[in-house]
């Protein structure tokens, strides 16, 4: 009982202090199914909110505490498949990606969590793929967040309409979703439809405070409508508050159409 009190009390502190990670992760996933060990859940959690927090070394511990009380517990490799992304072991973090789903496989978090790995990897065909599983489980909880990292997976593929269809099945659910928006900005301004951009974009900001990839497409709707002013003030956003983003880099040397995502 005493490790569900902590739980309770670590939550209050990520909803108070943390940002969201593009990257949804539960512990409490209905479609693994069967008798889950509570032991490992609660561990398994525990690590998701140390994760948010950046106490990796942490989340590991307590990823290790979770398989010793269940070593197929599908959750645990999901989790331990992020940890692994942000400490660079992308090879392991692949491997535990592939056995949370070899466990479960209609795990959608597993799935999802997968497809955004290998998007940013530059393998978007394999990450769609698992956008799509993801997608057919009907008890999937939040499929607004797959559909939008599939939008940003095909817009990094450069297939617009794929991408403006999965927009489109956002925004039916879920009109203020984040990533859908940045994806949606960065749509309208590869066609060209600039007023759109921007407004996808003031909603965006409208709801979260913009991160790195959000400001560059500030800077870019901003110089493409000639409004100096604001594209000044984005910049100098992106320089203050990402100095080593590589969306940073493209401003200082003047790469204005490279997206930077």
């Amino acid at each position: 009982m005493r490790l569900l009190s902590v739980v309770a009390v670590l939550l209050l502190s990520v909803l108070a202090g943390c940002a969201q990670t593009p990257v949804a992760s539960s512990a409490n996933a209905p479609e693994v199914g069967g008798n889950v060990n509570q032991g490992a859940r609660i561990h398994t959690e525990l690590a998701a909110l140390y994760f948010t927090r950046r106490q990796y070394a942490v989340a590991l511990g307590e990823l290790r505490t979770a398989l010793g009380d269940d070593s197929r517990y599908a959750p645990a490799y999901n989790m331990l498949g992020l940890v692994q992304t942000e400490l660079r072991e992308f090879a392991e973090a692949e491997a535990n990606f592939r056995r949370a789903i070899e466990l479960a496989p209609s795990y959608s978090e597993g799935h999802n969590n997968f497809g955004y790995f290998l998007c940013q990897r530059g393998r978007y065909d394999e990450g769609l793929t698992h956008y799509e599983a993801a997608l057919k489980n009907p008890l999937y909880v939040s499929p607004e967040i797959a559909l939008a990292n599939a939008a940003s997976c095909s817009m990094a593929k450069g297939d617009l309409a794929r991408a403006e269809g999965y927009l489109q099945r956002v925004f039916a659910r879920a009109p203020n979703q984040p990533i859908a928006l940045r994806a949606a900005a960065e749509l309208y301004l590869q066609r060209g439809q600039l007023q759109e951009a921007r407004s996808a974009l003031m909603k965006l900001a409208e709801s979260t405070e913009l991160d790195a990839a959000a400001l560059w497409l500030g800077v870019r709707i901003e110089r493409k409508l000639d409004n100096q002013a604001a594209e000044a003030s984005f910049g100098a956003q992106l320089r203050r508050r990402f100095p080593d983003a590589p969306q940073t880099k493209l401003l200082m040397n003047g790469i204005y159409e490279g997206s930077g995502q």
